[in-house]
């Protein structure tokens, strides 16, 4: 094939190819680190406290709570796109087939290897499906709505994230030395990715 028939960076179907891409590696991440038995991201300790109390499934709780939090982007005057939309359905339905195929790890090494990939590859796919330029996911579109009251990005996201962290917990989600190892690390992985992601013509 020839250098003038390769299809641009930038292109539509390559911008949905990094999205579906990394909306998978978003929900394989997430399937990683419950697995590990060691503590959830914030979101997924409320969502894992849901699938407790209810005994439907962490997937299943995914998207519902990425629906709801789409009413709130109503007063926010945020805007979704088919990145947000595929992000509501698409990375609960892959977190859960990455529960249901992976093994439980009993042996604490194995369980930290599951952590620490699980980190990599949300870091990365935060890179792959924001770089697409298709619409943040709901839980992003919340934060970045509430800095346009005037919030913070950092003060929006601690709040969004200590009250679905406490509330998760007092439902039964796990909290451990995975939350804090999540905390710490996504921020300059992220970091790290974006740029690497980054869409180019």
């Amino acid at each position: 094939m020839s250098e003038l028939s390769l299809p641009r960076l930038g292109s539509l179907p390559n911008r949905l190819l990094r999205l579906y891409a990394g909306l998978a590696l978003y929900g394989a991440g997430i399937g990683l680190q419950i697995e590990s038995r060691l503590g959830n991201d914030p979101w997924d300790v409320f969502h894992q406290g849901l699938a407790v109390r209810t005994g439907w499934s962490i997937g299943t709780w995914i998207i519902l709570v990425g629906a709801v939090v789409m009413v709130f982007w109503i007063p926010l005057r945020q805007r979704p796109g088919i990145g947000t939309l595929s992000n509501i359905l698409f990375v609960g339905l892959f977190a859960d087939l990455t529960l249901w195929l992976l093994p439980t790890p009993s042996d604490l090494a194995l369980r930290w290897a599951y952590l620490l990939v699980a980190v990599v590859c949300v870091a990365a796919a935060t890179g792959l499906y924001i770089g697409a330029g298709l619409g943040p996911g709901p839980r992003d579109g919340l934060m970045t709505g509430l800095h346009r009251l005037g919030l913070s990005i950092r003060t929006a996201r601690a709040l969004i994230e200590l009250t679905v962290l406490a509330t998760g917990w007092v439902l039964g989600g796990t909290v451990g030395v995975g939350t804090i190892v999540f905390a710490l690390a996504i921020g300059p992985l992220t970091q790290y990715f974006m740029p690497l992601m980054r869409l180019r013509d």
